[in-house]
């Protein structure tokens, strides 16, 4: 039997091969969907070292700068901290102290909150030792008027920590205006004095002037300044007085020196200011801490004055101890709180 003979032309030849190859792709797609392929990954080793590209870590360049935030008493609190070196570090100074979900963590890691209102922008002019801040409306959203005369007070000294301010104007959304929205004067222009100003027992009169104390707050955690009213001179003698008699009642703020301690004396010489107190000072070691606080808002206090470099205490005229030998540059620093107060604030 023969079997007929079927020629197929070459063109029909291409259009069966090219249908196997469409089915054949098809079928395997529909295949791999309940198919789970593992990954292929070249083992590190069988990789040529020329290819493996290693990137080391960059070292973030650092700067300081002042931030003021508000407690819980309401007193404006210093701190020192370290951030991205960057062009613009006063704007970027103030921007930190604006209530946001970044800035109100940081602040509470030191027990602290923000005083300027959420989504408060600035547009900030320095020039010839002048700062003009520009506003935007939202700082009109403060909601009494301790917060607006803490955030005014907190602009001023937070851009006078900059050589290049001396004192410091404001407008709001681009206008001059007299007060904010609960009556804070923001007109005329403002220098740095009046930090958490106590209120005067009475009357000021001619003679009085303004010397700045720092005292410890309660849970020893902050030193806060405090400026207070007096007849006498602005002098590092008077400045220690003022130390001694301590805080105001109902401060909230800690009396650092021990109960009947006297002040015997205060003299200086070569940058050095040598105060003597009473045996009862020597009481101090049985604080909480051991009396670091205290003793390092006392330096604070006296160093505050440029000619002052070093402190040195006696008791009853003989030398003490103090417990702790290192002059503070700063108040407080956020490393060394966050270090020593780790149960402020734990992020995960």
């Amino acid at each position: 039997m023969k079997w007929p003979k079927i020629k197929l032309r070459r063109m029909d030849v291409e259009r069966v091969l090219i249908a196997c190859s469409a089915a054949l792709v098809l079928l395997l797609s529909v295949s791999s969907r309940n198919v789970e392929l593992e990954p292929y990954e070249e083992p590190l080793e069988d990789i040529p070292v020329s290819e493996v590209a290693v990137s080391a870590p960059q070292e973030e360049e650092l700067q300081q700068t002042v931030v003021y935030y508000e407690d819980g008493d309401g007193y404006l609190v210093p701190v020192q901290r370290d951030v991205q070196r960057q062009d613009g570090i006063a704007k970027a100074t103030l921007n930190l102290m604006v209530q946001s979900a970044r800035n109100d963590m940081d602040a509470a890691r030191l027990g602290l909150i923000p005083v300027v209102p959420e989504n408060t922008t600035f547009d900030l002019d320095i020039a010839d030792g002048h700062a003009r801040v520009d506003m935007s409306k939202e700082v009109l959203n403060a909601v009494d008027k301790q917060q607006e005369e803490n955030l005014r007070t907190a602009i001023v000294w937070a851009l006078t920590e900059f050589d290049s301010v001396k004192d410091v104007t404001f407008l709001v959304d681009g206008q001059q205006r007299d007060t904010l929205t609960h009556g804070t004067n923001i007109s005329g222009s403002y220098t740095r004095v009046g930090l958490n100003q106590e209120e005067p027992v009475q009357d000021v009169f001619g003679g009085a002037s303004e010397v700045q104390i720092y005292f410890p707050a309660q849970d020893e955690r902050l030193l806060v300044p405090v400026s207070r009213t007096v007849y006498s001179n602005d002098d590092v003698a008077t400045a220690v007085f003022e130390f001694l008699r301590g805080p105001k009642a109902d401060s909230g703020l800690q009396t650092p020196l021990p109960e009947n301690t006297q002040l015997l004396g205060v003299s200086v010489e070569n940058g050095v200011v040598t105060i003597n107190f009473s045996k009862e000072f020597a009481q101090i070691a049985q604080q909480s801490d051991g009396g670091i606080q205290a003793m390092r808002a006392l330096m604070l206090t006296c160093t505050r004055y440029p000619e002052i470099k070093k402190v040195k205490i006696l008791v009853d005229g003989e030398p003490y101890q103090m417990p702790t030998q290192d002059t503070p540059t700063f108040a407080n620093v956020a490393s060394e709180i966050e270090n020593y107060f780790t149960e402020v604030m734990t992020i995960e």
